[in-house]
């Protein structure tokens, strides 16, 4: 695969903008926008590069002053309580814990406000959007220039992973949003003092330049998100929403994506993956490392919290070690998660923190009570009557101009906190040499077709399952509705073509390099299935979050051939005793046959649509490997045989003639 990225065509904006290429130049600058203690910190950055970044960052945003932030102790007090000072987040009743509000208009991520900078020879991937250089220029220079004139440009220095790791990388976040340099230091390593050695180990490094303009609703048009895949450098302006100004956090994904496909291809991966180890049988001392796709709000962070060893709820950076091994490490050291749902009962850990002093916490579009306590839809907890949410004042009962009732906080709420202050928190997070992948888990939002678990044949059928998520939509993004495709919920960050990151999920999985003995497990995750789609009345999940763990049990005991499974066309699923004895062991719960039956039985007709739908929408794609086309049409042509033989709802007991013993291999 050739790397269009490695032809750098057109200007770098930030330096054509700017203007300032010298060392003379660059130190001029520094001198006339920063104090003495301030310039006196920029002597520990002497990469050439990345001065001239920062220099040409100021040049067009025109700060009125300049702090460097080390990430030491007074260096994150100053930026909390600048935060604070704008009216950026209040404090609430509990010690450390603030509340931060977006527009009300900006309650996710702006797709359609979100583009790539692309040059006249590169393709970006049919599920974005695109701009052209020159284009993309103006808008910069219409809506950067002099941006931050009254106010203080904040320079952090982030490591996205452990120090010295292989697949982290380096970035310097450029804002003048304080809750955004706020939420910074809680999700990232600050390394300041090592950033120049990282760079020159790495060989690159990643640039964000964000100013949030004035915070008014009539500025969201305006707003945008831009990516230069060449230069590495995302430019973000006129919005609030963390998932539109941390760019750290997505808009760096899509780069580490872009050089997993095309520099590293077959090599290494970036995903929207949770990492979490689970405990095998409570003789063995074992724990088999999980990582997992689900698209934002479909219970990435909940299956992350179910593990017995947290390390990472969102993303993962992966590569093949030298000992065969697929390792694993989090470019982020905290948690910005849906608080929606979260509760006592399904995750007792989180909210410890978010209910316990102790922990400094940042919530976002939450309701804050009258006492200044943050209240949230699905917490378990009585409501209180009124309080102040991301839409003004509220009060129980409250409806809007179409009689539609009001929730008294939003789908989208968030809490940012440190994952050092979970109880599950694993000390392998800082480890740079990763923990070692044995599964690997795609879910989405199905409420209707797939079983709770199941495990691909192969890994080719792995890749294709991943290829295959579908899930509801979900809040995190402005505008969007309706049951979508979510191809390894990775989409909406892949800078090129599907066709090119299938290639490259097929290359990497099939790798040589991965020994024979640390091959991973590829399954599939459902845990939305509704009663209404297994012969009920009601939209009640077949199940409960908490079964989840039980699930991750079962793969664990897959991965290391302890239990057995049943084949089907998609893949292998669980033997009922083996559930029945793992539900009782690891969540002490009956686990009925007849809900077993349910879950695990094959809707055939549901299941050929879904597949039915991936042939259609991958046919209108470029360059997909033939491969995901033969895999779907054999589950398809097996499926449609059961079915002629069986009928339309095939048991798990109608398969126990193709029973295997992993045991025996």
């Amino acid at each position: 695969m050739v790397s269009m990225l490695e032809k750098k065509a057109g200007l770098d904006i930030a330096q054509g903008l700017g203007n300032i290429k010298t060392l003379k130049e660059i130190d001029a600058i520094f001198k006339s926008s920063m104090d003495k203690e301030q310039y006196s910190r920029m002597e520990c950055i002497t990469h050439i590069d990345v001065r001239c970044k920062i220099a040409n960052a100021i040049a067009i945003c025109s700060p009125e002053s300049v702090f460097i932030n080390r990430g030491f102790k007074e260096d994150k007090e100053f930026i909390r309580a600048l935060a604070l000072k704008k009216g950026e987040e209040s404090p609430l009743a509990m010690q450390n814990h603030t509340i931060h509000f977006d527009l009300c208009q900006e309650q996710g991520r702006i797709v359609d406000r979100t583009f790539y900078i692309v040059d006249d020879f590169e393709d970006v991937s049919s599920l974005a959007k695109r701009m052209d250089r020159i284009t993309a220029l103006k808008e910069v220079k219409e809506n950067l220039s002099q941006i931050m004139q009254d106010k203080v440009m904040i320079v952090g220095f982030y490591m996205r992973g452990p120090v010295g790791a292989k697949g982290a990388n380096p970035a310097i976040e450029i804002t003048s949003s304080a809750y955004v340099a706020h939420s910074a230091e809680i999700l990232y390593r600050n390394c300041y003092l090592s950033f120049n050695d990282e760079v020159i180990r790495q060989g690159h490094f990643f640039t964000n330049i964000h100013s949030e303009g004035l915070n008014r609703p009539e500025d969201l048009p305006n707003a945008r998100v831009l990516m230069d895949r060449h230069y590495k450098t995302t430019y973000s302006f006129k919005c609030t929403y963390a998932g539109n100004t941390l760019l750290l956090k997505k808009g760096n994904h899509r780069f580490a994506v872009d050089m997993a496909v095309y520099d590293k291809c077959g090599q290494e991966l970036a995903e929207h993956m949770f990492i979490t180890g689970i405990n095998g049988p409570d003789a063995s001392n074992r724990v088999t490392w999980c990582v997992g796709a689900a698209p934002s709000g479909c219970g990435k962070t909940t299956t992350a919290m179910a593990g017995n060893h947290f390390v990472g709820d969102d993303l993962a950076q992966m590569w093949i070690a030298d000992d065969g091994s697929i390792r694993a490490i989090n470019p982020e050291c905290g948690i910005f998660g849906i608080v929606e749902d979260v509760n006592w009962e399904g995750d007792p850990m989180l909210m410890e923190n978010l209910r316990k002093p102790g922990v400094e916490v940042i919530w976002s579009n939450v309701l804050v009570d009258d006492k200044l306590v943050p209240h949230w839809v699905g917490n378990g907890e009585e409501p209180p009557e009124n309080g102040s949410n991301f839409q003004g004042r509220w009060c129980k009962g409250m409806v809007d101009p179409n009689g539609k009732p009001v929730p008294m906080s939003h789908p989208n709420s968030r809490c940012t906190i440190s994952s050092s202050a979970l109880a599950n928190y694993s000390l392998e997070a800082e480890n740079p040499n990763g923990v070692e992948v044995r599964i690997f888990t795609y879910s989405g939002r199905d409420s209707d077709t797939m079983p709770p678990v199941w495990v691909a044949k192969n890994s080719d059928q792995g890749v294709v399952l991943g290829a295959c998520i579908v899930s509801a939509a979900t809040a995190t993004e402005v505008g969007a509705s309706g049951v979508k495709r979510a191809p390894w919920a990775n989409a909406p960050f892949i800078p090129g073509s599907l066709g090119d990151y299938m290639a490259a999920q097929f290359k990497f999985f099939s790798n040589p390099k991965i020994a024979s003995n640390k091959r991973p497990v590829m399954a599939g995750l459902n845990y939305f299935l509704t009663h209404k789609a297994r012969g009920g009345d009601s939209n009640k999940l077949l199940g409960e979050k908490k079964d989840v763990k039980v699930w991750l049990a079962w793969l664990e005991r897959y991965a290391h051939n302890e239990v057995k499974a049943i084949e089907t066309p998609i893949g292998y699923i669980p033997v009922y005793d083996d559930l029945k004895l793992l539900f009782s062991q690891i969540i002490c719960k009956e686990y009925p046959l007849e809900l077993y039956q349910k879950q695990f039985s094959l809707y055939v007709d549901n299941i050929v649509n879904r597949l039915a739908l991936q042939i259609e929408a991958y046919s209108k794609e470029k360059s997909i490997p033939k491969k995901l086309f033969d895999i779907l049409d054999q589950e398809k042509s097996e499926l449609l045989e059961l079915k002629r033989r069986l009928g339309a709802i095939i048991l798990p007991s109608d398969l126990k003639i193709k029973l295997k013993n992993l045991l025996g291999g």
